[in-house]
């Protein structure tokens, strides 16, 4: 099979399209014929090594000391069950579903191999191979972070880096969940971002939403430069800081906040579980959340997809198309 290979870190010319062994499901397991996948913003860090200051001796430990470990990279997938190993019972043979196997990468490949009970869920019909395949990484994150911040309907949530593949999610998601919704991004995002249902947009280019004098209930920083030390003052009372991105000091520093003021910062990684795909399949078919995606690339073109991903300007997510 055809498969996105990276032997050692790097730009995103280390990445180089060759002939592997294609995969055969073991028990409990299903091979999916992947029809398109992601670059996100988590490849990017694993093929580069650029990782959130105090985080780059455990980046070389997660991902491989003298090279990476796991050489195939892409989490999210979305395609047709080809294959099923023995004991499987939940999914059958030509079922269109979509995966996110985090850690476990290997998405950009022409046939990605997944644990049954892991994290893989239908397609919804509405959606296309492409969309389906942007569902996850962004949808799973702001799913964890807005439940662990108990998002209220109601309240005002400010969005921080509102059009990135997460921050698009983000916007969604809390509006779906009844939120009053800031977005702050460029004013050339701004219609894109109002489209996904933000009431207001702050250009940061133009505004310090920090100085102000608003306050919100709930402050999503998605691309890390809105520490407790600049979000603070834009926090009401008893308000939660959900730090998607954030170096090693502000994940330590979590905690100390929690417990010495009336705010409280919410760190960490997302899990990816099943029931979240599911959830986010079910808010695809209601027409609460689709995944908006900026540009579209050929698997020969993967290099190009990272560079995009690489320059920080991509909106949403980045495609990447296999099986045409």
């Amino acid at each position: 099979m055809k498969a996105a290979i990276y032997e050692r870190y790097g730009p995103p010319e280390v990445v180089e399209v060759r002939d592997v062994p294609k995969p055969q499901p073991g028990a409990g397991e299903v091979l999916i014929r992947v029809h398109a996948t992601t670059v996100t913003t988590a490849d990017w860090r694993a093929r580069s090594l650029e990782m959130p200051a105090g985080f780059g001796t455990l980046g070389r430990l997660v991902f491989g000391v003298r090279g990476p470990r796991k050489q195939i990279l892409g989490s999210e997938v979305a395609g047709v069950v080809e294959a099923v190993g023995e004991g499987v019972t939940r999914s059958r043979v030509g079922d269109e579903v979509f995966a996110f196997d985090g850690y476990g990468m290997g998405g950009h490949a022409e046939y990605k191999r997944m644990r049954e009970t892991g994290p893989i869920a239908r397609k919804p019909a509405n959606l296309s191979f492409e969309e389906a395949a942007a569902l996850s990484f962004g949808g799973t994150t702001a799913l964890h972070f807005l439940r662990k911040a108990k998002l209220q309907s109601g309240e005002r949530v400010l969005v921080n880096g509102a059009s990135g593949g997460v921050g698009t999610a983000v916007v969604q998601i809390a509006r779906h969940l009844g939120a009053d919704v800031t977005a702050v991004c460029s004013a050339a995002n701004a219609d894109l971002v109002r489209s996904l249902g933000a009431q207001r947009v702050i250009d940061y280019t133009t505004q310090d939403f920090a100085a102000s004098g608003e306050s919100w209930d709930v402050i999503v920083d998605t691309v890390g430069t809105a520490p407790y030390a600049r979000s603070r003052r834009a926090l009401r009372e008893g308000g939660r800081l959900l730090l998607v991105l954030a170096p090693l000091s502000g994940l330590l520093g979590a905690l100390w906040v929690s417990m010495t003021t009336r705010h409280k910062v919410i760190a960490g990684p997302a899990p990816e579980r099943p029931e979240d795909l599911r959830a986010l399949a079910e808010m695809a078919e209601q027409g609460a959340y689709r995944p908006f995606i900026d540009r579209t690339f050929r698997l020969d073109q993967i290099v190009d997809a990272h560079r995009l991903v690489d320059s920080g300007r991509k909106r949403g997510n980045v495609v990447v198309t296999v099986l045409e």
